[in-house]
């Protein structure tokens, strides 16, 4: 436990009803008694006390408020922690939060009483990081991932991992240092299987890990087509609003659009791209310029045609950009009768879903909603699992122990020394200690909680 105290708002900068400072550190009970005057009561762990915030050298009174004290280590730094509600005016806030600091308490870093309530052993290092998750989440299932995380749900699966990583270090550990002693013989056959099982389970979290990055930072997709087929259209439905122009002129969207939306509980980031053609305008270039960058960094790409119009060159040279890239082909305006051949476009796209759309009346929208839901699953997590790898750290640390585990499997069937073998099961055993913090160095752990804001 840390034996500085510190404070910070708690709540989101701007006018609200309820505006929250919090205290952690030894020093939390002694700062509230100094600045809270309660109306006709003690303050008692653990309950809500009416009364007043005043500045105990003028004797002024700055708010009415409502203080709670929470005695650790039942708190979430696990540490004596103070919480005064005020209105929730920044005026009211900053006085209180000055208060504090003249009484004994210093501002609290970025994530810092997170980072408390990890260094107090109260989460772990994965669990912390759900934290900020959750704070963010963009979608109902980004929150429920989060908060499975946050439970444990993801923590056990690696402690699971790493029990399993200790029982096979303690066998060779054994069969180095006694190996004439009776004792439960590691065999290479036996060694290989163990290896190839805790494999699996890593493999298994991996899987979900495209998934997992699309729940929780959102599925880049990128909206493409020539001028006119019905991009803006698109957009507009899918968003629901006259977010885009809508005109029978070439050319009207000048610069790219994009949007946070929900689809099927999924978070999506859309761009409505400038149509890509050859032009001599010179604003419309920098907008198609832009358009290809936005089409490089997307996840999925909507290719929308107009079907009742024969293919053009500019639909050819956009088929050509797309290649393999995943992507979505809309056959729009299928309300004026189909005049392009899908087996064309399976020809030159042999790996795109084609769906007929009349975007005028909303016609095929559902069905892309269903083929993008179904795109983002990919058979590697059911639609109501919570238990996924979502973030970028903890899917490099698990793909390096695969590795370690892979190398290990490899020499122990070329029968190589144990010790050598040692060497990168315990790599692997690091490596996803890491995840959870047991082994993660300081400047790791300082980097994590960079991410947070104050007062969490």
């Amino acid at each position: 436990m840390r034996e500085d105290t510190i404070a910070a708002i708690a709540t989101a900068p701007g006018e609200g009803g309820i505006g929250i400072v919090r205290i952690s550190g030894e020093k939390a009970f002694e700062i509230l008694k100094k600045i809270f005057i309660p109306a006709s009561s003690e303050i008692k762990n653990r309950m809500l006390t009416y009364g007043h915030i005043a500045d105990p050298d003028s004797g002024s009174t700055i708010d009415e408020v409502m203080a709670v004290y929470m005695k650790g280590p039942r708190s979430y730094t696990a540490e004596d922690v103070a919480e005064i509600q005020c209105h929730g005016s920044m005026i009211s806030l900053k006085k209180i939060l000055e208060l504090t600091f003249r009484n004994g308490a210093r501002p609290a870093e970025k994530g810092e009483f997170t980072k408390r309530a990890f260094l107090n052993g109260r989460l772990d290092l994965s669990q912390a990081e759900a934290v900020i998750d959750l704070i963010r989440a963009k979608s109902d299932k980004t929150f429920d991932v989060a908060l499975s995380q946050l439970e444990g749900l993801f923590s056990e699966k690696i402690k699971d991992i790493r029990a399993d990583l200790v029982d096979i270090l303690v066998l060779i550990t054994v069969n180095i240092d006694y190996p004439d002693e009776d004792i439960e013989e590691m065999t290479y056959e036996k060694l290989i299987r163990s290896l190839t099982d805790v494999r699996e389970k890593i493999r298994s979290l991996l899987a979900t890990s495209d998934t997992g990055r699309i729940i929780r930072e959102g599925l880049s997709v990128s909206i493409v087509g020539k001028p006119n087929v019905g991009k803006s259209s698109l957009l507009n439905a899918l968003t629901g609003q006259n977010r885009a122009i809508v005109t029978d002129i070439p050319g009207t969207t000048r610069d790219i659009i994009e949007e946070n939306i929900v689809i099927k509980n999924i978070p999506v980031v859309l761009t409505d791209t400038a149509g890509i053609r050859n032009t001599e305008d010179l604003i419309e270039k920098i907008g198609i310029e832009k358009s290809k960058e936005a089409f490089n960094r997307a996840d999925l790409i909507i290719f929308v045609i107009d079907s009742s119009a024969d293919l053009e060159e500019e639909d050819y040279n956009i088929m050509e950009y797309i290649g393999e890239r995943k992507s979505i082909v809309l056959f729009n305006k299928t309300d004026k009768g189909i005049k392009v051949r899908k087996e064309l476009i399976k020809e030159k796209l042999p790996q795109a879903d084609i769906i007929d759309t009349a975007l005028i009346d909303g016609r095929g929208i559902e069905d892309l909603a269903s083929k993008i839901e179904n795109l983002v699953y990919g058979g590697h997590v059911k639609h109501g699992e919570n238990l996924m790898v979502t973030n970028v750290r903890h899917k490099n640390l698990l793909a390096e122990s695969e590795t370690s585990l892979n190398d290990a499997i490899q020499m122990t069937s070329s029968g190589e020394p144990l010790e050598f073998i040692e060497i990168d099961v315990n790599r692997c055993y690091e490596a996803t200690g890491e995840i959870i913090g047991e082994t993660a160095d300081s400047d790791i752990i300082d980097k994590v909680f960079e991410r947070f804001c104050l007062g969490k």
